[in-house]
C-alpha cells in the first residue's frame, strides 16, 4: 500500500470540511486524500460519488482521468460505481476485459486503459447515498489486503461525510447540463468503436458519424446509441455509418 500509512484523524477530516468553501470542494479534498492514502505499487485513481434524494449527483475525483471514468457511467445510468452506491454493496472487477456485467461502460473505460475497478459504499444519511470508487491500470490490482484497506478508509470518512451532508444543501446542477454530459459520453463511446472498426483517427470518425446523421436525418446521439447497442450484441457493424474502403 502507500508508503505513507498515516490515516487522517477525525480532527483532520473535520478541518478539511471547515476549510472547504462548498460541498464539491470538500469532496475533492476527500478524493485527493483517498488517492494519496491508498496509492501503492500500482497507481490508483479515486473518485467519490454522492447522490441525494433531494438533488442531483456530485462527483469529485483525485484526477481528471478519474473524473471522466465516473462521468461515463451517467451516460448509461449504470456501472459498477453506481451499483455500489445505489445498492450499498461492494463491487470488485478484477479484469474489465473479462467482465460482461456492464457492456457499454466496460467498452468506454477500456479505451482509458483501465483494467480493474473497486467501488465501496460509504455510509451516509437516510436521504443520501455515497461510494468511494477506485480504478487501476493493471488487472488483479485489488487484492484482499487492498480491498480491506479501501473498506477501512470508507468507514473512516463516513462520519465526516454525514456531517458535510447536513451542513451543505444540494448544489444546483441544471438538468440541461446533465443531459449534455450524457449525450457527450454516448457519442465519445461510439467514436471509439468507429475508430476501431475503420482504423482511423477521432476526427475522421466524427466525420463518418456526422455523415450518417445527415444521410438519415437523425441526431448524432441516436445513431451513437444504436452503435453501442449493436456492439454489446457483439455485432460490430455500425448502423448507418459508412465503412472506409480498404
Amino acid at each position: 500500500m502507500a508508503s505513507n500509512d498515516a490515516v487522517p484523524t477525525t480532527e483532520q477530516l473535520q478541518d478539511l470540511l471547515l476549510e472547504s468553501p462548498g460541498f464539491t470542494e470538500f469532496l475533492l479534498g476527500l478524493a485527493t486524500i483517498s488517492a494519496s492514502l491508498l496509492d501503492g505499487r500500482e497507481s490508483l485513481l479515486c473518485a467519490i460519488t454522492v447522490e441525494r434524494d433531494a438533488g442531483p449527483s456530485t462527483v469529485a475525483s483525485s484526477t481528471a482521468a478519474a473524473q471522466r471514468l465516473d462521468e461515463k457511467q451517467y451516460a448509461f445510468d449504470d456501472g459498477p460505481c453506481l451499483t455500489a452506491l445505489r445498492h450499498q454493496q461492494r463491487v470488485l472487477i478484477d479484469d474489465l476485459q473479462a467482465d460482461d456485467r456492464w457492456g457499454h461502460y466496460a467498452l468506454q473505460v477500456a479505451g482509458e486503459g483501465i483494467r480493474s475497478v473497486l467501488a465501496v459504499p460509504i455510509q451516509a444519511d437516510s436521504s443520501s447515498r455515497a461510494a468511494l470508487n477506485c480504478y487501476a491500470y493493471a488487472p488483479g490490482t485489488f487484492t484482499q489486503a487492498i480491498v480491506s484497506r479501501v473498506q477501512e478508509h470508507a468507514d473512516n470518512i463516513s462520519k465526516t461525510l454525514r456531517l458535510a451532508l447536513r451542513l451543505h444543501v444540494p448544489e444546483p446542477y441544471p438538468e440541461h447540463l446533465r443531459s449534455a454530459l450524457q449525450s457527450r459520453s454516448v457519442v465519445d463511446a461510439a467514436l471509439s468503436l468507429i475508430m476501431l472498426q475503420n482504423r482511423c483517427g477521432r476526427d475522421r470518425a466524427m466525420e463518418l458519424l456526422q455523415l450518417a446523421a445527415r444521410n438519415s436525418s437523425r441526431r448524432l446521439h441516436d445513431i451513437a446509441t444504436d452503435i453501442l447497442n449493436a456492439s454489446v450484441r457483439r455485432d460490430w457493424t455500425s448502423p448507418g455509418v459508412p465503412r472506409e474502403s480498404s
